[in-house]
């Protein structure tokens, strides 16, 4: 007699739509990436920033291509999938919502498990994805909506040491590439004309400087940048460069005396850290990694990012983390409702 062994897929499929990046991507229980699609919506950047309405409708629009798409590239079909996850929060209310339902509804369908995913844990864990960290490591993120410093104890175990009381990194640049008529978005337009500028100048403050506390501000830089833009009687290509160079170099200045402090912090405290990750949009800044690179070398750790193109927001990471949540054993939620404030 023949026994008959049924095939197990093991594949989890993800969607995030958190903002203006709608990605899917499957994914393997072994964590070999299948399929990962991102489409970055253009039809943002005539307004200067994410708006929220178009966001929501370009997410069921773009999706209702790239899931077809996914399972094309990875070369199977819905049912083979076991598992559906998608970013339930923090991010715009009705993007989540379009994203979420997708995932809960294929899930339904196909009577499959459904996870929510905290936007902020698939951050956080993607430098997993190319690179083997010790616990605890020191995370520090920086995205268009999030500045953060956090403890990784573990999956599912993570302390917030220090966050930003107003703007985040990502939020400035934008801000800032704005008040230069730049463009949209902001980080990449502020780091190409950095290189041509001079990072001494404009002498920028440093919010809170001296305060013992690991938490970031950046809006008085922002502010004094507006105020140093109404001074020119002109405002030319090189004050352009200068002021993207210096306001570039007081923020990376902010970024690492914080996390000097907070490495600082866990040493005394009798914490062993040997890994540091810059995550989010704003790691794929170079100038950001250089300045890393050396403060980790001086504290005898090892820096590390997700791959270049998992920096942004991606369903990769999303996927990345619900497979750490059902390798643990957390239990799937089908119920559970988008947070736009979720907390991690």
């Amino acid at each position: 007699m023949i026994h008959r062994v049924k095939f197990i897929s093991n594949m989890i499929f993800a969607i995030e739509t958190s903002c203006d990046e709608t990605s899917t991507a499957i994914l393997n229980l072994e964590g070999k990436l299948l399929s990962h699609i991102v489409s970055s919506q253009k039809n943002h950047q005539k307004f200067g920033g994410v708006v929220p309405e178009i966001a929501s409708r370009a997410h069921l629009q773009i999706l209702q291509i790239i899931v077809p798409q996914s399972l094309k590239e990875a070369k199977i079909k819905l049912n083979d999938i076991d598992i559906f996850c998608a970013t339930c929060g923090p991010g715009l209310v009705g993007s989540l919502l379009v994203g979420s339902t997708m995932a809960k509804s294929m899930a339904i369908g196909h009577n499959k498990p459904f996870y929510p995913i905290n936007h902020l844990e698939g951050h956080i864990l993607s430098p997993l994805i190319n690179n083997k960290l010790s616990f605890p490591y020191l995370a520090i993120l920086l995205t268009g909506g999030h500045t953060q410093i956090y403890l990784v104890k573990d999956i599912g175990d993570y302390i917030l040491l220090g966050e930003t009381v107003d703007d985040a990194v990502g939020e400035s640049l934008d801000k800032i590439a704005k008040l230069l008529s730049l463009g949209y978005p902001g980080g990449p337009l502020i780091e190409k004309i950095a290189t041509k500028g001079n990072i001494n100048a404009f002498d920028l403050p440093h919010p809170l400087e001296f305060e013992k506390s690991l938490n970031f501000s950046f809006s008085g830089i922002k502010t004094a940048v507006s105020l140093l833009i109404k001074e020119q009687t002109q405002i030319t290509e090189k004050i352009k460069n200068d002021i993207a160079a210096s306001f570039q170099n007081k923020i990376i200045e902010i970024l690492k005396k914080r996390t000097t402090l907070a490495l600082e912090t866990l040493k005394k405290k009798k914490y062993n850290i040997k890994d540091i990750a810059i995550v989010g949009g704003v790691a794929a800044n170079r100038k950001i990694n250089e300045a890393f690179v050396k403060l980790s070398q001086n504290y005898n750790c090892r820096l590390n990012s997700p791959p270049l193109e998992l920096c942004g927001d991606n369903a990769a990471m999303i996927a990345w983390a619900c497979l750490q949540r059902h390798k643990i054993g957390i239990t799937p939620d089908l119920y559970f409702k988008v947070n736009p404030k979720l907390k991690l």
